[in-house]
């Protein structure tokens, strides 16, 4: 290799391997800053010109993305998911079915909308209703971060990766949710259990719970409103619209109101995370160019991609040493080109969204709940996290492998 080629080797390592602490040590760095600065880097060698640059970031993933931010904002300002809380804590009479409850309505919600926003309006909320009842908070904290991310699985607008699927693939959303919507479904299960099971002292005693649901702020319009566009947005995406068209669509009906200010819904908005997708594509676009040969990518296929199983693996392999999104990004061009893509594409998708269950660090929406969890004083630790994350991961992996290479309805 010559010396610019070696040069976009290093910024691409590098910009991995610092999205995978989270930081560059001495730095003022996020993710988002690590990024693109290394799609700068990329611009800056002349791996990429700068049309180049532009042509590789995949507006369409973008657009989903922050059509689906817009949405759940202004879900959460009319008050809709405290409403549903509120709800589930007049009906949940023990341990046992308030962990279902919040397993299953956090599940159902990342499945539509956008997991990680998910996680920001439901730990806070999870946090208020144990403490009112007086429990250990730890068990459905660890049941919203898990069953947001077997949740989100179902759909492509479930989480960030699963969007990236959707648009390289091309798979119908109806098409996806059929193949992946069991496996989710089964998850939720696998979750509940294992909490159950591993932190049994919080669950031995099935006592009647009782508690006010406490106030809520409630825009009765608003939410019609949100709930219809909402309800439009997903019965527009099964129709087979383009997903992204769609939620911006959708997002756009949102925002002409005379009851919400604009600036309220863009606090909503999380732009590091779209700046972080767009300077991925960059970089991810650049070492294609000035690193991938035919007999390296051969090479890769070698390892029998085109098997579920050994494709499961290397995708919750990769997610947990790079995150979930870089890791489907740098599987594409291995990828492409195998048989039956539409079963590899969803593999990916299945594998490195359930991949995020393994350690604390895994997703962007555990890092959520463990931050508000450290907020309100609540000590969601590492050490915790794993001793229920892995085996959830393990079962929950095998189950998407052996559903996708031929369980019953495939």
């Amino acid at each position: 290799m010559d010396a610019r080629n070696w040069a976009s080797a290093a910024i691409f390592v590098l910009t991995y391997g610092g999205i995978a602490l989270g930081r560059v040590p001495g730095l003022r760095l996020d993710r988002a800053g690590i990024s693109l600065l290394g799609a700068a880097l990329m611009i800056g060698i002349g791996v990429l010109s700068p049309e180049e640059a532009y042509q590789a970031v995949d507006l369409d993933t973008i657009t989903l993305l922050l059509g689906m931010m817009i949405v759940v904002a202004h879900l959460r300002l009319s008050g809709f998911f405290r409403l549903v809380n509120g709800w589930a804590v007049t009906h949940a009479h023990s341990p046992l079915v308030l962990l279902s409850m919040i397993a299953l309505t956090t599940g159902v919600f990342s499945a539509f909308l956008v997991n990680d926003a998910v996680c920001l309006i439901m730990a806070p909320l999870v946090v208020d209703v144990t403490k009112r009842l007086g429990r250990n908070p730890v068990p459905y904290l660890l049941a919203v971060a898990m069953g947001s991310n077997v949740g989100s699985v179902a759909t492509i607008t479930g989480n960030p990766q699963n969007m990236i699927v959707g648009v390289i693939s091309q798979i119908p959303y109806a098409t996806f949710a059929a193949a992946l919507a069991p496996v989710a479904a089964a998850g939720l299960i696998i979750v509940c259990a294992l909490i159950a099971l591993l932190c049994r002292s919080e669950f031995r005693v099935s006592k009647v719970l009782t508690a006010d649901p406490g106030p809520s702020r409630i825009h009765k319009p608003q939410m019609l409103k949100a709930i219809l566009v909402t309800t439009g947005v997903v019965v527009a995406f099964f129709a087979g619209a383009p997903v992204a068209k769609a939620a911006i669509f959708g997002a756009a009906l949102l925002l002409v109101t005379r009851q919400v200010k604009p600036g309220k819904v863009y606090r909503e908005i999380d732009g590091p995370l779209l700046l972080m997708f767009a300077g991925l594509f960059i970089v991810v676009a650049g070492a294609e160019k000035a690193l991938l040969s035919p007999d390296m990518i051969e090479a890769v296929r070698a390892l029998q991609l085109a098997n579920v199983w050994v494709l499961t693996g290397v995708t919750a392999l990769l997610s947990n040493l790079v995150s979930n999104v870089p890791a489907v990004l740098v599987l594409k061009p291995f990828v492409e080109g195998l048989p039956d893509q539409q079963r590899l594409w969803l593999v990916i998708a299945m594998a490195s969204t359930l991949a995020g269950n393994l350690t604390l660090v895994g997703s962007v929406a555990n890092l959520i709940v463990a931050e508000k969890a450290r907020a309100a004083g609540i000590e969601l630790g590492f050490r915790a996290y794993l001793r229920v994350g892995v085996p959830v991961t393990v079962a929950t992996l095998a189950v998407g492998a052996w559903w996708l290479s031929g369980g019953p309805g495939t």
